[in-house]
């Protein structure tokens, strides 16, 4: 097996330019399933908003959220990956920094997020049957 980060990412994720508001953020994270919204300024990768960001850097801090640009608030990624890096180092990476999704970088873009359950379900896929599995049939 010699997939990559590439072959089990979630392509081509959804963002929002850093000029976008911190209200079309919260309008996006009220989505349970959305976890956090990807800011990107031409092109490039500024940071990542959730809704904790949004208390802390907008409600606490009394700001408008219909005039805060949500480059202002991003938070930098606490970690990125490479398309490139396989599949089971990608693994061992989510869990030594118990992360539950990250970044996929490629030249300062983002052209993907790899999310450790995803990740999860693409290596059991890719793991030959026991043998005891084999009996049991």
């Amino acid at each position: 097996m010699n997939d990559r980060v590439r072959d089990a990412m979630i392509p081509d994720p959804q963002t929002l330019e850093a000029g976008a508001t911190a209200q079309e953020a919260g309008q996006h994270l009220v989505s349970p399933e959305v976890r956090a919204v990807y800011v990107c300024e031409d092109g490039s990768f500024v940071g990542v908003v959730t809704r904790k960001t949004l208390v802390r850097e907008v409600v606490a801090a009394g700001r408008n959220p219909g005039e805060t640009a949500i480059g202002q608030i991003a938070e930098p990624a606490h970690w990125t990956i490479d398309p490139d890096v396989p599949l089971d180092e990608a693994f061992r990476f989510l869990e030594e920094h118990d992360a539950e999704r990250v970044p996929v970088l490629e030249d300062g873009r983002l052209v993907g997020v790899l999310s450790r359950s995803a990740l999860q379900r693409r290596l059991a896929e890719d793991e030959p049957p026991h043998e005891l599995d084999a009996l049991e049939l």
